[in-house]
C-alpha cells in the first residue's frame, strides 16, 4: 500500500470513530439519566414509605371499667323488678311461626315484620301449608320487608326441610336449626332460649352496643359478647337476660344519644359519657 493510500485510510478510520461518537454519548448519557432516574424513583419511594402515617386502632373503649358482680347482679335485679315476664315483641303462636318471624327480622323491625306476616300466617301457619303456597306466593305476602327475595328463597326451602324431615315440627338443637336455609347462629339462639328455653344468648346490635358501652360483657365482635355474658351473668337470670338488654338497648340505651337519664340501671352502668 502506498503512503497515500495508508493516509487515506487513516483519514476514513478517524471519520468513522467521529460519527460513531454522538450516538455513544448520547446512550451513555441516556443510561446515566435511566439510572439518575431510577435512584430518585427509589428515593422518593423511600421517603414516602418513611413519611406515610402508622395506622391505629379504631376500637374506642366506652367504659371507664367493667362492671363488678354485685353490679351485675343489681343490674338485673332492677330490670327483673321493671319487668318480671319480658318477651320478644314479634307475634307468634307457635315455634315455627316464631322462627319463620325471627328468619324474617334480619334488616328489618319487628313492627314491619309483625305487619307481614299477620298476613302470611292467615294464609298457612304450618310448614307444609307454606310450602304449598310456593316461593312466589311467599315473596308477595313479604315483599314489604327488606332483602324479601332472599328471605321468600330461605323460607320456602325451610319449610319443605321442615315438612319432609321433621314431620312439621321445629328441631330443638343448634346443629339441626342451623342447618336450616337463612337460619344463622343468633336466629338459632331466639329460638332455643324463647320456645325451647335454653340459656342461650342471642346479640344483636342492640345486645352488641349495650354490652360495650356499659361495660357488662364488652367484646371486639358479637360471638365474643354473647361468650362474655354468658360467663358474667348469673344463673337466675340467663334465661330472660336476652329479651330484657334487648328492650333496655332498643328503648332506653339508644345508639345515637342514651335516654341516661331515664335509666333504671344508671347507678350500674359505667358508661363514659353518660349524659342527662
Amino acid at each position: 500500500m502506498t503512503d497515500a493510500e495508508k493516509k487515506s485510510s487513516t483519514t476514513q478510520k478517524v471519520t468513522t470513530q467521529n460519527e460513531a461518537s454522538p450516538k455513544t454519548k448520547r446512550s451513555t448519557k441516556k443510561a446515566s439519566s435511566t439510572k439518575s432516574d431510577s435512584a430518585k424513583k427509589s428515593t422518593a419511594k423511600k421517603t414516602i414509605a418513611k413519611k406515610r402515617p402508622v395506622k391505629k386502632s379504631t376500637a374506642q373503649k366506652l367504659y371507664q371499667r367493667l362492671m363488678t358482680k354485685d353490679e351485675i347482679e343489681a343490674f338485673f335485679t332492677i330490670l327483673q323488678r321493671e319487668n318480671p315476664h319480658p318477651t320478644t315483641e314479634l307475634n307468634y303462636s307457635s315455634t315455627f311461626e316464631l322462627l319463620v318471624a325471627v328468619l324474617l327480622s334480619a334488616q328489618s323491625t319487628d313492627v314491619g315484620v309483625n305487619k307481614a306476616t299477620v298476613h302470611l300466617f292467615k294464609a298457612a301457619n304450618k310448614p307444609d301449608t307454606m310450602y304449598a303456597l310456593g316461593e312466589e306466593k311467599i315473596r308477595d305476602y313479604i315483599k314489604t320487608l327488606g332483602l324479601y327475595n332472599g328471605k321468600a328463597a330461605n323460607l320456602y326451602q325451610t319449610c319443605h326441610i321442615l315438612a319432609t324431615q321433621y314431620n312439621n315440627e321445629v328441631p330443638d338443637t343448634r346443629e339441626a336449626l342451623e342447618a336450616l336455609p337463612g337460619v344463622g347462629r343468633k336466629t338459632a339462639n331466639v329460638i332455643l332460649n324463647t320456645a325451647f328455653r335454653q340459656p342461650t344468648m342471642a346479640v344483636d346490635t342492640h345486645i352488641f352496643r349495650l354490652s360495650n358501652r356499659t361495660g357488662l360483657a364488652p367484646g371486639k365482635d358479637v360471638l365474643e359478647v354473647e361468650q362474655e355474658l354468658l360467663k358474667r351473668i348469673p344463673k337466675p337470670f340467663l334465661l330472660d337476660a336476652h329479651h330484657w338488654l334487648i328492650l333496655h338497648g332498643r328503648y332506653t340505651c339508644v345508639a345515637r344519644k342514651p335516654r341516661c337519664g331515664a335509666c333504671v340501671v344508671y347507678d350500674q352502668c359505667q358508661f363514659l359519657e353518660k349524659t342527662e
